[in-house]
């Protein structure tokens, strides 16, 4: 497969040097067993993957995130901090699929003195979308499907295990409590999302980042960019997905909160000059999760704004009481 992305040969030099003066004087990566509960070090790229291993790890060590709230991993550029944060882990746990990268290389060389892991490394490739843009490559955004999501589990399991062996019980105990937790959700999704009537069923966002989302869960989603947001959308791009919101009559478009907005602004600007008022339905978390300490800081809470904002905007016609109570009620909600 080929990257999606290819750093320019000053970036990686520089990084390269600097990772190899700090790995030249830190200590070899961990041997099984040689660390103690509580002083394991993991470091996620990005929030979806960190909350999924701190509620594994626990009390058994600390679970640092590298790309926080509004932070777009495909442009994402490690800084020597970065750097020095990942020479002194554990274990570091990346998303794979090419969604990091412009830090591929930089996880390469770690790789050669701890253990690197991708969550995405179980999941099949026939269950992956390929679209025809990546050109043999694989769309990353696998957190959007949560079946799929739950096969992100296992590698970060047995990593731990193979890390804390004297704590397997309570690594697998912690592990299938979370299976269950996004069993739950998955289903609540998929009954959120059919409330909303067929015709209005289109969900429109500034990059391709929901397809396994669509796949899933049987919602059209149609980006104005591609998957990559490495370069911005074309007046093309924009006719195109206004073509579609006049022809059928879409009510709703949406931000996200790590993509700039301007490219969904003309879209509904142009839809607007067409006789077509398509509002903004909301803002959806997609390449990162919300501020820490807030609901959509964690990865169910994420996932539950996103399914609460794209169903309350696409409901159509129904009166107000109706689309709060497709999304309030809280029995039966994970």
């Amino acid at each position: 497969m080929r990257p999606l992305f290819s750093p320019s040969p000053f970036f990686v030099l520089a990084l390269a040097l600097t990772l190899l003066s700090l790995t030249a004087c830190s200590p070899p990566g961990p041997s099984e067993g040689s660390i103690a509960p509580g002083e394991l070090k993991v470091v996620a790229t990005t929030g979806m993957i960190g909350d999924l291993a701190a509620q594994l790890v626990g009390d058994l060590g600390t679970v640092t995130t590298l790309m926080g709230p509004g932070v777009d991993p495909h442009l994402y550029k490690a800084l020597e901090s970065d750097v020095r944060t990942l020479s002194e882990a554990d274990l570091i746990l990346y998303n794979g699929l090419y969604l990091e990268g412009k830090m591929g290389d930089v996880l390469v060389k770690l790789a050669r003195t701890r253990p690197v892991v991708a969550v995405s490394e179980r999941v099949g490739e026939d269950r992956l979308r390929e679209p025809p843009e990546l050109e043999g490559a694989y769309d990353p955004h696998i957190w959007f499907d949560v079946s799929l999501w739950l096969e992100a589990v296992a590698p970060v399991e047995a990593a731990l295990v193979e890390l804390l062996p004297g704590e397997s019980q309570l690594i697998g105990q912690r592990a299938d409590e979370l299976r269950e937790r996004l069993r739950a959700m998955d289903q609540w999704v998929e009954g959120q999302i059919a409330t909303i009537p067929e015709e209005h069923r289109v969900m429109i966002t500034a990059h391709d980042a929901f397809g396994y989302f669509g796949d899933r869960y049987n919602i059209e989603v149609v980006g104005i960019q591609g998957i990559s947001t490495a370069s911005e959308a074309g007046l093309a791009d924009v006719e195109r997905v206004v073509d579609l919101i006049v022809e059928r009559r879409v009510p709703a478009v949406f931000i996200e909160s790590s993509v700039p907005r301007r490219a969904i602004e003309a879209v509904q600007a142009a839809a607007r000059a067409r006789g077509h008022e398509v509002r903004i339905g909301g803002e959806l978390f997609s390449d990162a999760m919300g501020a820490v300490g807030t609901p959509q800081g964690t990865y169910n809470g994420m996932v539950r704004h996103n399914v609460e904002t794209v169903v309350k905007a696409l409901v159509g016609d129904l009166d107000e009481a109706a689309a709060d109570s497709v999304v309030t009620a809280e029995e039966g909600t994970p």
